[in-house]
Protein backbone atom coordinates (compact mmCIF):
# COMPACT_ATOMS: atom_id res chain seq x y z
CA UNK A 1 0.00 0.00 0.00
CA UNK A 2 2.59 2.30 0.89
CA UNK A 3 1.22 6.01 1.64
CA UNK A 4 -0.82 5.53 4.73
CA UNK A 5 -4.57 6.80 4.43
CA UNK A 6 -6.76 8.57 6.64
CA UNK A 7 -10.01 7.59 4.72
CA UNK A 8 -10.74 3.61 3.80
CA UNK A 9 -13.07 1.69 2.55
CA UNK A 10 -13.62 -2.20 2.31
CA UNK A 11 -13.08 -1.88 -1.21
CA UNK A 12 -9.30 -0.31 -0.55
CA UNK A 13 -7.79 -3.41 1.51
CA UNK A 14 -7.47 -7.23 1.24
CA UNK A 15 -9.66 -9.46 2.65
CA UNK A 16 -8.36 -12.38 5.29
CA UNK A 17 -10.18 -14.94 4.17
CA UNK A 18 -10.53 -18.46 6.94
CA UNK A 19 -12.70 -21.27 7.08
CA UNK A 20 -14.44 -19.39 9.85
CA UNK A 21 -14.95 -15.84 8.04
CA UNK A 22 -13.65 -13.07 6.44
CA UNK A 23 -11.64 -9.67 7.70
CA UNK A 24 -10.92 -6.75 6.29
CA UNK A 25 -8.54 -4.51 8.22
CA UNK A 26 -9.83 -0.87 7.89
CA UNK A 27 -7.12 0.64 10.68
CA UNK A 28 -3.54 -1.30 11.16
CA UNK A 29 -0.41 -0.17 10.98
CA UNK A 30 0.10 -1.00 6.92
CA UNK A 31 -3.29 1.06 5.88
CA UNK A 32 -3.43 4.01 8.37
CA UNK A 33 -0.56 3.77 10.03
CA UNK A 34 -2.60 3.45 13.75
CA UNK A 35 -0.27 2.30 16.71
CA UNK A 36 -2.78 2.10 19.04
CA UNK A 37 -6.23 0.77 18.01
CA UNK A 38 -6.89 -1.35 15.01
CA UNK A 39 -10.46 -1.85 13.43
CA UNK A 40 -11.79 -4.16 10.90
CA UNK A 41 -14.89 -5.56 9.53
CA UNK A 42 -15.83 -9.53 10.40
CA UNK A 43 -18.12 -11.20 8.36
CA UNK A 44 -19.23 -14.73 9.35
CA UNK A 45 -21.87 -16.62 6.92
CA UNK A 46 -24.71 -18.54 8.63
CA UNK A 47 -23.04 -21.38 10.71
CA UNK A 48 -19.74 -20.18 11.31
CA UNK A 49 -17.64 -18.45 13.36
CA UNK A 50 -14.85 -18.67 15.39
CA UNK A 51 -14.10 -20.65 18.67
CA UNK A 52 -12.61 -20.01 21.98
CA UNK A 53 -9.70 -17.83 21.78
CA UNK A 54 -8.22 -14.42 22.99
CA UNK A 55 -5.69 -11.71 22.47
CA UNK A 56 -3.18 -12.02 25.41
CA UNK A 57 -2.90 -8.23 27.24
CA UNK A 58 -5.03 -6.75 24.54
CA UNK A 59 -8.89 -5.68 25.01
CA UNK A 60 -11.46 -5.82 22.03
CA UNK A 61 -14.82 -4.51 21.44
CA UNK A 62 -16.96 -5.84 19.25
CA UNK A 63 -20.39 -4.36 17.27
CA UNK A 64 -23.13 -5.72 15.72
CA UNK A 65 -23.85 -4.09 12.40
CA UNK A 66 -25.42 -6.89 10.81
CA UNK A 67 -27.62 -10.46 11.72
CA UNK A 68 -27.16 -12.43 14.91
CA UNK A 69 -25.67 -15.05 16.51
CA UNK A 70 -24.34 -16.40 19.99
CA UNK A 71 -21.25 -14.32 21.82
CA UNK A 72 -19.47 -16.81 24.58
CA UNK A 73 -17.32 -15.09 27.37
CA UNK A 74 -15.01 -17.23 29.45
CA UNK A 75 -14.81 -15.45 32.95
CA UNK A 76 -11.62 -15.20 35.57
CA UNK A 77 -12.39 -18.34 36.70
CA UNK A 78 -12.71 -19.92 32.98
CA UNK A 79 -16.69 -20.22 33.31
CA UNK A 80 -18.56 -18.88 29.96
CA UNK A 81 -21.50 -17.45 29.57
CA UNK A 82 -23.25 -17.48 25.84
CA UNK A 83 -25.33 -14.90 24.89
CA UNK A 84 -27.66 -13.81 21.80
CA UNK A 85 -26.73 -10.90 20.32
CA UNK A 86 -28.25 -8.95 17.58
CA UNK A 87 -27.48 -5.52 15.40
CA UNK A 88 -26.77 -2.84 17.67
CA UNK A 89 -25.06 -4.91 20.54
CA UNK A 90 -21.72 -4.11 22.05
CA UNK A 91 -19.33 -6.42 23.61
CA UNK A 92 -16.59 -5.82 25.52
CA UNK A 93 -13.80 -8.15 26.05
CA UNK A 94 -11.11 -7.20 28.52
CA UNK A 95 -7.52 -7.60 27.92
CA UNK A 96 -6.78 -11.65 27.80
CA UNK A 97 -10.28 -12.49 27.88
CA UNK A 98 -11.21 -15.85 26.07
CA UNK A 99 -14.28 -15.54 23.59
CA UNK A 100 -16.32 -17.17 20.58
CA UNK A 101 -18.68 -15.57 18.28
CA UNK A 102 -20.98 -18.00 16.40
CA UNK A 103 -23.40 -16.99 13.24
CA UNK A 104 -26.69 -18.49 14.73
CA UNK A 105 -28.60 -16.77 12.33
CA UNK A 106 -29.94 -17.39 8.71
CA UNK A 107 -28.15 -14.36 7.07
CA UNK A 108 -24.45 -13.25 7.62
CA UNK A 109 -23.45 -11.58 10.87
CA UNK A 110 -21.16 -8.21 10.28
CA UNK A 111 -19.43 -7.04 13.14
CA UNK A 112 -17.18 -4.43 13.73
CA UNK A 113 -13.77 -5.30 15.45
CA UNK A 114 -11.62 -2.87 17.63
CA UNK A 115 -8.77 -3.58 19.46
CA UNK A 116 -6.79 -1.67 21.64
CA UNK A 117 -3.18 -2.51 20.68
CA UNK A 118 -2.07 -3.43 17.03
CA UNK A 119 -0.67 -6.80 17.02
CA UNK A 120 -3.89 -9.52 16.88
CA UNK A 121 -4.35 -8.16 12.79
CA UNK A 122 -0.61 -8.84 11.93
CA UNK A 123 -0.80 -12.58 13.77
CA UNK A 124 -4.04 -13.63 11.54
CA UNK A 125 -2.75 -11.84 8.82
CA UNK A 126 0.66 -14.45 9.44
CA UNK A 127 -1.92 -17.80 10.13
CA UNK A 128 -1.02 -20.50 7.68
CA UNK A 129 -4.95 -21.08 7.78
CA UNK A 130 -5.28 -17.48 6.05
CA UNK A 131 -6.56 -16.85 2.14
CA UNK A 132 -5.42 -13.12 0.94
CA UNK A 133 -7.34 -11.72 -1.22
CA UNK A 134 -5.88 -8.61 -3.10
CA UNK A 135 -8.37 -5.21 -2.51
CA UNK A 136 -10.54 -4.71 -5.66
CA UNK A 137 -9.62 -0.79 -5.11
CA UNK A 138 -6.70 -0.47 -3.69
CA UNK A 139 -5.45 2.85 -2.21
Amino acid sequence: MGKLHNIVNVDNVETQKFDWGILQWLSEPRVTGADHMVTGIVTLEPGKGHARHNHPDCAEVLYVLEGSGEQGIYDDDDKLTTTRVTKGDLIYLKPSQFHSTINTGKDKMVILAVYQFTGPEAAMRADPAVTLIAAPKPL
